[in-house]
């Protein structure tokens, strides 16, 4: 991609072009899939933002969003708009026609949360990353400077296979692991998946849960980095430039130093049950990437340096939306997804 921006021009003018001459069902969703499928114009677009430098990505990435979301708009438009005209190539539609037991669908909360949590990152240059549920033990604990021996190990109620080494992975710091040793640098980069913990089932913990994983490595990254990032997404999550955060000594095996950063309770101002009247809330573990961390992926801890930061994104998607029992996510109840449509 020699000329990013003009590619983003060109391919908004092949949309436009494309979509006058579209004249079924079948040409709208043809053109659909060439741009916004999984092997779509725009599609390659954001994966070809990987190889840019962190501006390009931080100036591009909102833009080749931006046009995604229009093309997606012009699409939908453009099916009602066959659709009211009876242009659907099948004379037997009547859509007044009643639809008994029809019920509307909805997206799941998770999806909606997952989606805003992705773009607040991308805007800011984030790549978004993966990595598999079922993990191995060097990944999950011995690359995070976690080993056999370490005692953080008894904070992670594990379930274990019966592959010898293979685990449901507990946290998705284990696609932290993967990815230093497999992407180029500078890397920034979030992930966000399930993971799984043997606990006890009640109203806020669950043996299956979301988290988000976010790395930032490269020369002389330091904690303000950090803590910018931080500040930028809950002002973003909670729709508000007015939260505060705060930042208290934590420790956690892979990073040194360790930090928990608290932010202002976005729902009062004098204290309620959500802050337990103390007016702050715990969200984001994080610190700098430990040099033993960095060592095990083969970049050299005297050149550069990262930040690492994890949340739990069901504790957070909670929060936004006020809901009081964990279990609602996985509950399959009408009622409950019914808000979020």
């Amino acid at each position: 991609m020699s000329t990013p921006l003009k590619a983003i021009l060109e391919l908004k003018e092949m949309f436009t072009q494309n979509l006058s001459q579209v004249s079924s069902a079948q040409d709208l969703d043809a053109v659909r899939v060439a741009f916004v499928g999984k092997k779509g114009h725009v599609t390659n677009l954001l994966k070809q933002l990987g190889s840019l430098s962190i501006e390009e990505k931080r100036e591009l990435g909102p833009l080749i969003q931006k046009l995604k979301k229009e093309i997606e708009e012009s699409v939908n438009a453009k099916r009602q708009e066959n659709i009211l005209r009876g242009n659907n190539n099948d004379s037997s539609f009547d859509v007044t026609a009643y639809h008994p037991g029809y019920i509307p669908g909805t997206l799941h909360p998770y999806t909606h949360f997952i989606r805003e949590v992705e773009h607040i990152f991308s805007s800011m240059g984030f790549d978004l990353l993966d990595g598999p549920e079922l993990e191995t033990d060097e990944n999950n604990f011995s690359k995070l400077n976690i080993p056999q021996d370490h005692p953080a190990r008894d904070m992670y109620d594990t379930f274990w296979t019966t592959i010898p080494g293979m685990l449901l992975r507990t946290h998705t710091s284990s696609v932290q692991a993967r990815t230093m040793k497999s992407h180029a640098l500078p890397l920034a980069g979030i992930s966000i998946g399930r993971v799984f913990r043997h606990e006890a089932v009640d109203a806020s913990h669950d043996t299956t849960f979301m988290q988000c994983e976010g790395i930032y490595i490269d020369k002389n990254v330091t904690l303000k980095h950090l803590f910018g990032v931080i500040q930028e997404c809950i002002n973003a999550l909670f729709n508000t430039k007015d939260l505060t955060i705060r930042t208290r000594p934590g420790f956690f095996p892979f990073v040194e130093p360790g930090v928990e950063i608290d932010m202002q309770c976005p729902f009062c101002t004098k204290g309620c049950s959500t802050c337990k009247k103390t007016r702050w809330i715990e969200v984001f573990p994080g610190g700098m990437i430990h040099p033993n961390v960095l060592k095990a992926a083969g970049i050299d801890h005297t050149k550069y340096s990262g930040f690492a930061f994890g949340f739990g994104l069901t504790r957070l998607a909670m929060l936004k939306y006020k809901i009081r029992d964990i279990r609602l996510f996985h509950s399959g109840k009408v009622a409950f997804l019914d808000q979020f449509s």
